[in-house]
């Protein structure tokens, strides 16, 4: 994965925003062993409360708790601003991991922090909460001239971006800003993939496995037979396709009468999206149709039952867009470069934009996310803190 790229030339002398690299750390490490897995995030917001009342920020909680059946809101704080006429930043991440995510024991080597195999690190997004946080500090530690800032940390992002669609977009102030939650250093996301859900429900007939079983039709079979035909994983360099779980049968001894298939496609293009979308119930369609047995001179076809959900549009901030223009002139400023890309993972970022914000997602330095082999290097948060830093001042006219 790509580092943190340093400008070769530059019209400026490198200046590095000072960020208290060792706190930064420190705060990461810490709040990586308060457990917050989703609808569970009470605990580090409580902790995040502190870290950002601490900074001179007013705190509270939206409603959104009820919505998503959790036991705690969205975390939003407020900061005003020092210098008038300033417009508002947001800077948002999400509270919530991915299972295996309790019990998280960090791995420190240097700068370089790892699970130790057993969990996730929670870098996703632990890493984004914490950048926020030290950026805060050195804001009121430096004493630097800035406009109004806006904090969100969400929950249940990992579970369909449900905190940022319940956002109480009432609260806050700011339409433009960035959400801290990818792994790529150095790379400002403002393309992101859309993603449809997908769950097919194959019925066909029960019957002894041993003594009879040619009067049953194995829905499992005919899933199997509907999956072996679909094309997934990398489906080209905009779209993926992905069959996540499988749940069915009784016992091994019995043909099994119904199995649920979840999945999932992706892609920055809406018509490549529907495409593959349709290609994955057309393979379930094809399968079911095949699929009959004739018992006691009557005809038993299997059946499907399919569901089709949108989870997210695609995110595709202008390359133009001011809040893009303005991170990568903060990273010039400091020697330093910002890609804008694409990506094919969808964030609070996403959701943001569809309801009328301007917000690109600036990489963190995860890696190896959603897996027990994440790490980060704690040197590329330090880094994305002082572009952020950079970026504070530059809007405020400094």
């Amino acid at each position: 994965m790509p580092r943190w790229k340093a400008r070769r030339q530059s019209r400026y002398k490198a200046r590095m925003a000072a960020v208290n690299h060792a706190r930064l750390k420190q705060l990461f490490l810490e709040i990586v062993q308060i457990d917050s897995l989703s609808r569970r995030e009470r605990d580090l917001a409580l902790r995040l409360v502190r870290e950002l009342e601490s900074a001179g920020l007013t705190c509270r909680f939206d409603g959104a708790a009820e919505k998503v059946h959790g036991n705690c809101g969205n975390l939003i704080g407020h900061l005003d601003g020092t210098r008038a006429g300033v417009a508002p930043l947001l800077l948002c991440a999400h509270m919530d991991t991915v299972v295996p995510g309790e019990g998280v024991k960090p791995v420190v080597d240097g700068d370089v922090i790892r699970t130790d195999g057993t969990t996730v690190l929670g870098g996703d997004d632990k890493s984004g909460c914490a950048i926020i946080c030290e950026v805060l500090h050195q804001l009121r530690e430096q004493s630097i001239a800035h406009g109004p800032i806006d904090v969100v940390f969400t929950v249940c992002e990992e579970i369909g971006l449900q905190g940022a669609r319940n956002l109480d977009l009432s609260l806050l102030r700011a339409r433009e800003g960035l959400v801290f939650d990818s792994d790529s250093p150095g790379y400002l996301f403002v393309r992101a993939a859309g993603a449809q859900g997908l769950r097919f429900t194959v019925r066909g007939l029960e019957a002894h496995a041993g003594m009879a079983p040619e009067r049953g039709l194995s829905a499992i079979k005919i899933a199997a037979e509907a999956i072996a035909a679909m094309r997934l994983g990398r489906i080209d360099d905009e779209t993926t396709a992905n069959l996540g779980t499988i749940q069915g049968g009784r016992a091994g001894n019995i043909v099994p009468n119904e199995v649920v298939v979840r999945g999932e496609a992706r892609s920055n293009d809406p018509l490549k999206l529907a495409a593959q979308v349709e290609h994955m119930i057309g393979c379930f369609k094809d399968a079911v149709a095949r699929a009959a047995v004739t018992v006691d001179d009557k005809l038993v076809r299997a059946e499907l039952e399919y569901r089709s959900v949108p989870s997210y549009g695609a995110m595709n901030v202008p390359a133009d867009a001011p809040i893009v223009r303005k991170v990568i002139e903060a990273a010039r400023r400091l020697g330093r470069e910002v890609t804008p890309h694409a990506t094919g993972g969808g964030c609070d970022a996403n959701i943001l934009n569809q309801r009328g914000l301007v917000v690109a997602n600036l990489g963190t330095g995860m890696r190896d996310i959603h897996t027990v082999r994440e790490w980060l290097d704690a040197r590329d948060m330090t880094a994305t803190a002082e572009v952020t830093l950079e970026l504070i001042k530059l809007q405020a006219g400094a």
